[in-house]
């Protein structure tokens, strides 16, 4: 009888912890940090950008207690599925392919894809343009799913843990064009020294197909009260300014689209 009570005690002690972290008291947030103006590790070890700040203020909004949780690009969704973590805020499209892992917020913001080519190079952004080129993407991304499904056939992909990769790649001359959002691939590289030699080139890409609703925070998909709360908090800070505060912080335009 003792044993059965102490069994029960545990299991009600883990599912009223459970709660406790669903119910917006205490969350952990999966970041990448890696994927500058949107999150970066400062050189003391701090996570910076556009995603950490949305994430504090989300969390500020629902009164909760919060902690980031860094993780690599290519394990961000498993690792929340295993519990490392309650929600992701990374940069992560809204996909139907993504949707049947893990469910969504609604979006936080939505910019569109852009290629990038060396300056002079001359390079046009059709089939024939691209024969034979070198593209640089970051792996399991909506940008690695655009280019492999409307380019594969003409182009050489190579793909890479993290966007930094593909830029030092890119310097190196091992690579003739880049496909990135454009804000990213802009703050970070364009309009660095190290990017002075690269520009953007043809039109930007939105194709639902590849790239979805926009960019929303991932939960799993039982975990239906903390994404109504985050829901709620989105909708709060657009409309009391701290969402524009944040935004201006880090861009001269609107980023959360239209």
């Amino acid at each position: 009888m003792r044993k059965l009570l102490s069994v029960f005690i545990t299991a009600a002690v883990l599912l009223f912890s459970s709660n406790i972290s669903m119910a917006g008291d205490k969350v952990r947030i999966g970041v990448e940090g890696a994927y500058p103006p949107f999150s970066w590790v400062e050189a003391d070890g701090q996570l910076k950008g556009f995603d950490i700040d949305i994430a504090m203020a989300l969390c500020k909004q629902m009164e909760a207690e919060c902690s980031l949780v860094q993780q690599d690009w290519d394990g961000i969704i498993p690792a929340l599925l295993a519990k490392k973590y309650d929600a992701i805020i990374a940069s992560m499209s809204i996909t139907e392919e993504r949707k049947k892992k893990v469910a969504f917020t609604n979006k936080y913001y939505q910019t569109p894809a852009k290629f990038a080519r060396k300056k002079g190079s001359g390079i046009e952004i059709t089939k024939e343009g691209l024969a034979g080129k070198t593209v640089g993407v970051q792996r399991a991304t909506t940008h690695d799913n655009f280019v492999s499904g409307e380019f594969g056939d003409a182009v050489e992909i190579k793909r890479y843990g993290t966007q930094d990769e593909a830029y030092l790649d890119a310097l190196a001359g091992r690579l003739d064009l880049l496909l990135a959002d454009s804000v990213a691939m802009g703050e970070g590289f364009l309009q660095t020294e190290n990017g002075k030699d690269w520009e953007y080139v043809g039109p930007g890409f939105t194709d639902v197909k590849y790239f979805g609703e926009g960019a929303g925070i991932a939960l799993r998909k039982e975990d239906t009260e903390l994404r109504d709360k985050l829901n709620a908090a989105i909708e709060a800070i657009r409309a009391d300014g701290t969402y524009e505060a944040i935004n201006k912080k880090y861009f001269e335009f609107d980023v959360y689209g239209g």
